[in-house]
């Protein structure tokens, strides 16, 4: 009697446990995939950070171990207000007009003309690494970046009292200077 009693409780125990599995694995697929949306607008918005200037927003990686499905919905929204904040800054960097302006005279944003001027704003390397170094080792030279980064790489300089003197002849035919 109790061998009968104990395969009993051993086969509801089996059939539970696949009824149970299929909604196990997919909450962890469900956190898996939270995790990784966290991970993708956190590098988004460190690298954007990284472009502009402006310190990298801290995290303790929490949401990796974090066993709440409530705690990593408030992380991933948490990355989702703070990529859509630094994504409003990005595209309303300061004197695009400006930019567009100077990048009408000096040619497409994927220029390589062979002159050792690169990218919309013509940018030699020396002023690449300088402003944009970080760009310059993760994309290579100016052509290879999107405009955006590129007028922030020139907004750098600008802020770094360079002004618009980098492009005398399209600056001055802008009326900048």
């Amino acid at each position: 009697m109790f061998r009968s009693s104990a395969l009993r409780i051993l086969a509801v125990a089996i059939v539970f446990a696949f009824l149970l599995a299929p909604s196990y694995a997919s909450a962890a697929s469900k956190r898996t995939a939270e995790v990784r949306q966290i991970q993708r607008l956190r590098m988004s918005t460190w690298h954007w950070q990284k472009v502009m200037g402006i310190g990298r927003t801290p995290t303790s990686q929490s949401e990796k171990w974090a066993l709440s499905t409530a705690y990593r919905q408030w992380v991933l929204k948490f990355w989702r207000n703070r990529a859509s904040r630094v994504w409003h800054r990005v595209v309303h960097v300061p004197h695009k007009a400006q930019w567009l302006c100077i990048h009408r005279g000096e040619g497409g944003w994927s220029a390589n003309t062979g002159n050792s001027y690169y990218g919309g704003l013509q940018m030699d390397l020396s002023f690449q690494s300088s402003y944009g170094g970080y760009l310059l080792r993760l994309k290579g030279t100016a052509n290879h970046w999107k405009p955006y980064e590129q007028m922030w790489v020139a907004e750098r300089a600008y802020q770094s009292g360079r002004g618009f003197y980098p492009w005398p002849n399209t600056a001055r035919a802008c009326g900048l200077i």
